[in-house]
């Protein structure tokens, strides 16, 4: 086993910061569990001049790459840069020089995968990326070894803390989606242009990567189902409250059933009971579901700077203990046949839609309904006022999704249909 170990740090952002300040925090503890010194040799980043508001020696700052992937010293290099380039070549790089591997990089990951994944076992190096998903939430590790004795059956995560801080003050404190997301960019909680947590593309490439360490399978995302909450208003938001007893998540759904694989993100439906009810704010949860385990609950900070930093310095010390281990990510053997499409799932839907208040209309959406074979289980029209606009509340009973898709399709063709129709997929596991 070796003595000592050298480890390199690019990017000295908000996580790079971090991670230098557990370093200098818990460097004693860290190396108690090893067995052995450990130095974080060098800090690269474009400015090494401005002050990260933590404790650094000026000499192990540079702006050059090359003081760490090409120092045979630096047995792990840490990458936090994020996005796909410089980030995949810094990595291939590493790799190929015999470096192990720490990474938050979800995008990357998610997009090149297989690439990354061949360059460190060709190499015999380990590629560790803990914190690409839930942040300081203990959650891949565990997934990957912990749970290695079960079949997976079913994950869902609520994995993108805007979107579910959004979701959350909607629902607590009666809030309008347009007010949250701008009380949200003020507080540092969304970004300027928030589409990529806002409409599930962050929270699908998490997706892809529990999906690898549950079922062994890698599912690209232009392969699967995305939709975000930019369409939920307040007024569904009070009726599933109020009148079902659910809320709304934004969730990510990775489930197998008779050897058929979903993949999928959108807004859904779960009983005000379920334990994923309780992820609000900013946190994160994901719930998993093993055929020998049974249900296990997994909770805690998505993000952020020390959260994440404590699971990217994890995955450091894990490397060190078991630098001989081999990149094992996933069911060796997986019962997946097919990836089923978002059209062939079924579920219960919660139904919203505008229409002009009038006789008949509700006889002419429950024929087009009925025709897909779709049945009502509950009705709501809060307001009568003939000639206006008025909402309708519906919950049907399980349909085959693409059924759902075409009914709706036909109701928006509908001329006293003046809004979009909503519908919403329900969480009844």
């Amino acid at each position: 086993m070796k003595t000592n170990y050298n480890v390199g740090l690019i990017g000295f952002g908000t996580i790079g910061a971090g991670v230098v300040e557990t370093f200098n925090r818990n460097l004693d503890l860290m190396e108690q569990k090893v067995g052995a010194k450990i130095k974080l040799k060098k800090v690269v980043d474009l400015d090494i001049e401005t002050d990260r508001g933590v404790k650094v020696d000026k000499d192990i700052l540079s702006a050059d790459i090359n003081d760490i992937l090409e120092d045979p010293e630096i047995d792990i290099v840490i990458e936090l840069i994020g996005g796909y380039e410089p980030a995949k070549t810094f990595i291939l790089k590493a790799l190929q020089n015999g470096k192990n591997v720490v990474t938050a990089n979800k995008a990357l990951l998610a997009k090149h995968w297989e690439e990354i994944l061949q360059a460190a076992n060709e190499n015999n190096v380990r590629i560790c990326f803990e914190a690409s998903v839930g942040g300081g939430i203990p959650l891949l590790e565990p997934l990957n070894e912990s749970l290695g004795a079960n079949r997976i059956q079913s994950i869902y995560g609520i994995i993108n803390g805007t979107a579910n801080y959004i979701l959350t003050k909607m629902t607590e404190e009666s809030l309008d989606f347009e007010e949250v997301l701008k009380e949200a960019q003020e507080k540092g909680y969304a970004e300027q242009d928030p589409t990529f947590d806002i409409e599930g593309h962050d929270t699908a490439q998490k997706l892809i990567i529990l999906t690898i360490l549950g079922f062994g399978i890698y599912v690209e995302q232009n392969n699967f189902h995305v939709e975000g909450i930019s369409k939920i208003r307040q007024e569904d938001i009070e009726f599933i409250k109020n009148e079902l007893g659910y809320c709304i998540k934004l969730l990510a759904i990775s489930r197998i059933e008779e050897g058929e694989l979903e993949v999928r993100v959108h807004p859904t439906m779960i009983p005000q009971n379920h334990l994923l009810a309780s992820v609000n704010g900013v946190f994160n949860g994901a719930y998993i579901v093993g055929d020998i385990v049974g249900p296990v609950m997994m909770y805690g900070q998505g993000a952020g700077m020390m959260p994440t930093a404590s699971a990217v310095v994890g995955d450091c010390l894990d490397i060190m203990e078991n630098m001989e281990r081999e990149n094992i990510y996933g069911p060796t053997n997986t019962e997946v046949k097919k990836i089923k499409g978002i059209e062939d799932i079924k579920s219960k839907y919660y139904l919203r839609l505008t229409a002009v208040d009038k006789p008949g209309v509700l006889h002419t959406i429950s024929g087009i309904l009925s025709k897909y074979s779709i049945s009502i289980e509950t009705v709501s029209q809060k307001k009568r006022d003939e000639g206006q606009e008025v909402p309708i509340f519906m919950v049907m009973h399980e349909a085959l999704e693409k059924n759902m898709q075409n009914a709706v399709k036909e109701i928006e063709a509908l001329d006293f249909i003046k809004k979009d129709v909503l519908f919403i997929r329900v969480l009844e596991e």
